[in-house]
């Protein structure tokens, strides 16, 4: 008897369950589609694009956006152009919301919108070579005025320090606890803002005693790599072909740019630096920097790098090159790397 009612119980729980997973469930009755659709766009394309019907209800309107922006509004179900030249390059999900008799449908359609010209590319010509610590795991450089901020990775040796560029002296230095691992830096407004990699969370430092003032968190991005700043804007990568824009009051990520060419994306951005009104993103494990618009994240140029790790001294735990720094010198740029016992000055020289 009981064996019965145990069964029972348990035919009638899968029922309730079935049940309720199909009253769950909203079929949509409308797909979007782009007008002879391909699988990559560039900026000067436009999107042709309308709503499949496919239960012939009366659409009274359909609003398209992108990055929860609206791009377009179509009465009915008229077909509407979306032109592409000033949006941001990567892979994009494009949203439609339709309204029929007082309900509300989402469709939605995915491309990819990739940078319209070849980036150019540079060498470089070794310039002045200073000496540099070949214990400091650079990840973060710049210059403020004359002195070199420089912020040092590994957990247990992270740093944020101040140094003379020309004879490599730290001058001043904070170090991280040992659960932090240093990652990018930059400056501004009196006020330094450094990252860590896994832990969520960057600090904030008083610019002349290095002393930490305040902590933020990041809220979309996983990671910190690399800071850079523009007038207005600070720049964040997290290991990813992403640049993030962050409010320089309170932090908030507001946007993002992703790293494409004309053919391809560019992930693994790590160190940034603000060079004349671009992004320049070293590329992890490359010894390249990507030359980026900060608008829509086209790489305009890459400066080829290689054979610059071999002039530092070789050692077993000699890493990668991760530093930029840039003094407002036309074409110059301040290089080092990971575990480096050198800082370059070099000049980048088209190819």
């Amino acid at each position: 008897m009981k064996t019965h009612k145990v069964f029972a119980a348990i035919i009638l729980a899968l029922i309730i369950a079935s049940c309720g997973n199909n009253s769950g469930t909203k079929k949509i009755p409308f797909s979007l589609q782009i007008k002879n659709a391909k699988k990559t766009y560039k900026p000067s394309d436009e999107l042709s694009v309308s709503i499949t019907n496919k239960e012939s209800l009366e659409i009274d309107s359909v609003v398209y956006s992108l990055r929860n922006k609206k791009v377009a509004v179509s009465v009915k179900n008229t077909e509407q152009t979306i032109p592409l030249q000033k949006q941001k390059l990567g892979k994009e999900q494009l949203k439609a919301t339709v309204y029929v008799d007082g309900e509300e449908y989402e469709a939605n359609t995915e491309f990819t919108l990739l940078a319209s010209k070849k980036p150019e590319l540079y060498t470089y010509k070794v310039l002045e070579t200073y000496p540099h610590d070949v214990n400091a795991f650079t990840q973060g450089l710049e210059f403020e005025g004359d002195t070199l901020y420089e912020s040092t990775g590994k957990r247990g040796e992270s740093t944020l320090r101040k140094t003379n560029y020309k004879t490599g002296e730290v001058l001043q230095q904070v170090k991280l606890d040992n659960q932090y691992f240093g990652e990018g830096l930059t400056i501004l407004n009196n006020k330094i803002y450094q990252l860590t990699w896994q832990a969520n969370k960057g600090f904030i430092y008083d610019e002349t005693t290095l002393e930490r003032t305040g902590s933020f968190v990041y809220e979309n991005s996983k990671e910190g790599w690399g800071l850079c700043h523009s007038d207005s804007k600070i720049y964040k990568s997290d290991g990813t072909e992403r640049i993030w824009m962050l409010n320089p009051e309170t932090l908030a990520e507001t946007d993002y740019i992703e790293l494409y060419t004309h053919t391809s994306r560019i992930p693994k951005v790590n160190e940034l630096e603000w060079v004349e009104g671009k992004i320049y993103a070293n590329v992890w494990e490359q010894s390249s920097i990507a030359i980026v618009n900060p608008d829509n994240g086209a790489v305009e140029g890459v400066i080829d790098l290689n054979g610059l790790q071999e002039k530092v001294t070789q050692h077993p735990d000699l890493n990668v090159l991760n530093g930029i720094a840039y003094k407002g010198e036309k074409d110059i740029l301040y290089i080092t790397g990971k575990y480096w016992d050198k800082l370059f000055k070099v000049q980048i020289l088209k190819k």
